[in-house]
C-alpha cells in the first residue's frame, strides 16, 4: 500500500476554480486574486479574512458577480456565474444571493418594509400581499417589526443593520453573503448579528463572511485566509497560528499533498526523515516499538494536527512509526525540513512552540517505551 498523489477536491455546492483578477493600472497590470481554487459546502457558515489589500473583497466581487474573473471559474450549484450576461447576472443574484454590506446600504426615503419588499419586487416574487406579508415576518426575525414603518435614518446602525440582514433574506436565497457585517457595530450588536448568522445556517443557509473581526472569524465553522491575492492552507493556519500571513503562504507554496489508504504506513521507525506533516484529512495513529513486547500506539493526530516536528527540527530517523487508521483513509500536507527550518527562523514564537511539543513527545516516547 503506497502513496498516492492527493486526489482532487470534488466540486463544492460553491466553486471557485482558477480565478484570477487583474486590474490595468497606470503602473501596468496589478493581480489582485492569483489562481483561487476554493470550495464551500451547502450549510456552510464560512469567514474569510486577510489583511486589508489582501484581495478578500475582491474575492467576494467574484462570488457575487458584481466583478468578472480574468480567467477561471465561478459555479454556485449548476449556474456557471462567469459566463452570465448581465441582465442575466442580475436576475440570478436577485434570486440566489443575499448581500450584507458594512454601510447597510438602504434607500433613505423608503420604510423600513418597504426595503424588505424591494427584492421581491425587483424579482417579481410573491404578490403584493405576500411581499408585504413576508416582509414583516422577516423584519419579526431581526426584532424589528415594531419599527417596520419608520425611514431608516430613525434607526441605529445595528438596527439598520438588521434590518438589512431581513432584506437579504427576502427572497430566500441559499446563500447569503456579507462583506463585513459587523465592521461598524458595537460589540454587543455585532455578537446579535453573529448569532443570527449561526441561526440561519442552521436552517440550511449557506453563509460567507468577510470580517476582520478575527474573534468572530474564529467562531464560524470554518476560517478562509487569504494574503497578497491567493488562499492560505487552512491546516498550515491552523497548525501553526502564530506565523505570519505571509509566512503561511510561503508555506503554503511549498506543502506537497500525499495520500494513503486505511491502514497504510506513513512513516517507518528507523529510516529518515526530513519532512513535517500536517493531517488534512482522517486519523493517524502513532506507533512506538517496545523490546520484546508488541508496538505500542501512543498517539492519534486528526486534522490540523502535526507529527515529524521533531526529525524535521533536529535531523536523523523518526522515531516512531506512523499508520492510517485502520478504518480511514489519511491525507496529509508534507513541508520538506529547509522550509520547515526557515520559518522557525523566522518566527520566534513558533520555533518555542514546536520546541516545547518536541521535548513534551519526546518525553512522552521514553515513558512509552518502558
Amino acid at each position: 500500500m503506497g502513496v498516492q498523489t492527493a486526489p482532487v477536491h470534488r466540486r463544492g455546492f460553491i466553486s471557485l476554480r482558477g480565478v484570477t483578477k487583474s486590474y490595468k493600472t497606470g503602473a501596468g497590470e496589478v493581480a489582485v486574486l492569483k489562481g483561487v481554487d476554493l470550495d464551500f459546502e451547502r450549510g456552510e457558515f464560512v469567514a474569510i479574512i486577510g489583511k486589508s489589500g489582501s484581495g478578500k473583497s475582491t474575492l467576494i466581487n467574484m462570488l457575487t458577480g458584481i466583478d468578472r474573473p480574468t480567467a477561471g471559474e465561478v459555479w454556485v450549484g449548476d449556474t456557471p456565474v462567469h459566463t452570465l450576461s448581465e441582465g442575466q447576472m442580475a436576475v440570478w443574484r436577485g434570486r440566489n444571493l443575499g448581500i450584507v454590506f458594512q454601510f447597510f446600504q438602504l434607500l433613505p426615503m423608503l420604510s423600513l418594509v418597504e426595503n424588505v419588499m424591494l427584492p421581491m419586487d425587483f424579482c417579481n416574487m410573491y404578490s403584493t400581499r405576500q411581499r408585504r406579508e413576508r416582509a414583516m415576518r422577516l423584519l419579526e426575525l431581526v426584532d424589528m417589526s415594531e419599527h417596520a414603518h419608520k425611514l431608516p435614518s430613525a434607526l441605529s446602525g445595528g438596527q439598520q443593520q438588521r434590518v438589512a440582514i431581513a432584506r437579504a433574506l427576502a427572497n430566500d436565497p441559499p446563500v447569503i453573503v456579507a462583506d463585513e457585517p459587523t465592521g461598524n457595530l458595537d460589540s454587543k450588536t455585532a455578537e446579535a448579528v453573529f448569532a443570527l448568522f449561526q441561526q440561519l445556517t442552521a436552517q440550511g443557509k449557506t453563509l460567507i463572511m468577510v470580517t476582520h473581526d478575527s474573534s468572530l472569524a474564529q467562531r464560524a465553522g470554518r476560517t478562509v485566509l487569504i494574503a497578497d491575492g491567493e488562499i492560505v492552507n487552512e491546516y498550515v493556519a491552523r497548525a501553526l497560528p502564530t506565523l505570519t500571513h505571509q509566512q503561511m503562504l510561503h508555506a503554503t507554496r511549498r506543502l506537497k499533498p500525499m495520500h494513503f489508504p486505511a491502514g497504510a504506513t506513513i512513516l517507518q521507525e528507523d529510516t529518515h526523515g526530513d519532512h513535517f506533516f500536517i493531517v488534512t484529512g482522517g486519523t493517524a495513529n502513532v506507533f512506538l516499538r517496545r523490546p520484546g513486547a508488541s508496538d505500542v500506539m501512543v498517539a492519534s493526530y486528526g486534522p490540523g494536527q502535526y507529527f515529524g516536528e521533531i526529525e524535521a527540527l533536529r535531523g536523523g530517523k523518526w522515531r516512531a512509526t506512523i499508520r492510517a487508521a485502520p478504518d480511514t483513509p489519511v491525507d496529509v500536507v508534507a513541508l520538506d525540513r529547509e522550509t520547515f527550518v526557515q520559518l522557525l527562523a523566522e518566527s520566534d514564537a513558533t520555533r518555542q512552540i514546536i520546541e516545547q511539543v518536541v521535548q513534551s513527545r519526546l518525553a512522552e516516547n521514553v515513558a512509552s517505551r518502558l
